[in-house]
């Protein structure tokens, strides 16, 4: 199931709406994070006018996401002249899976207008990623994935700081959902740490977006940089940029991480 096939899987049914996930968008026992949020932000985007950009998301990622049949709930916690903030939930029956919270803006006006600027990066070797199966997470099937810097999981490096090139392998135009796919690719860096095969998942994700339109980027060569802030007592904190194909500024994102080992 491509990406695409996965959010047309999402469909309305009274008060709620079901979707599908597929074997291959697994990460360990769960659904990709990346997918999770996205699936949400196909029912929220029912509640909520299309000419108002995401501003931001904040999702906290409670049990495991299955494949098969899952249910999403939504609802409008505000909405006021600029702004609308909307609840979701991943849920199967009464367990609540996922939960999130968007946050939609029109724009305002404003006299301040500046954005970050992408570095280069100075790369002797670029590595790709590598799909083998049982060894690797089922969704990064649908990436194409090339390290510029960094260290790949689970190769007992030492650096605190990642750069990957990454592009879907789907057609169509992009939009927010895949904002969300790209910005959660990239795993926990504090697993490069590792020699061995270490089990790790993220606990909280909040993910702020700095266009209004992605139609004009493609689905090739985006770029994340992401840095390992902080780790202690298991946990970890990871930042990332997202830039587009031409180093636009996409978005910026803050993880809670958990590591086992």
């Amino acid at each position: 199931m491509r990406f695409s096939e996965a959010m047309q899987s999402v469909t309305r049914h009274g008060d709620s709406w079901q979707a599908t996930v597929s074997e291959d968008w697994l990460q360990g026992r769960s659904a990709f994070g990346g997918l999770q949020a996205a699936l949400a932000l196909r029912a929220m985007r029912e509640l909520v006018s299309a000419d108002i950009p995401l501003r931001s998301l904040q999702t906290t990622f409670v049990a495991p996401v299955p494949a098969g049949q899952i249910t999403l709930h939504a609802r409008c916690l505000r909405e006021g002249r600029s702004a609308v903030q909307i609840e979701a939930s991943l849920c199967d029956g009464d367990q609540t899976l996922c939960r999130l919270v968007g946050v939609f803006g029109s724009a305002r006006p404003s006299v301040l207008n500046f954005q970050p600027e992408q570095a280069a990066v100075e790369s002797k070797v670029s590595r790709e990623l590598r799909y083998v199966e049982g060894q690797m997470p089922a969704f990064t099937q649908h990436f194409h994935a090339r390290w510029l810097r960094g260290d790949l999981p689970f190769t007992g490096g030492r650096q605190r700081d990642s750069t990957l090139q990454i592009s879907l392998r789907d057609e169509g135009v992009p939009d927010e959902t895949h904002v969300l796919a790209f910005a959660d690719f990239i795993p926990p860096i504090a697993l490069g740490m590792f020699d061995k095969p270490t089990p790790g998942s993220s606990l909280t994700w909040m993910i702020e977006l700095l266009r209004d339109r992605y139609d004009d980027l493609g689905l090739d060569d985006w770029r994340v940089d992401a840095e390992l802030i902080a780790a202690r007592d298991g946990y970890t904190n990871q930042g990332v940029m997202l830039w587009g194909p031409r180093g636009e500024p996409v978005a910026l994102s803050r993880q809670s991480m958990v590591v086992f080992g």
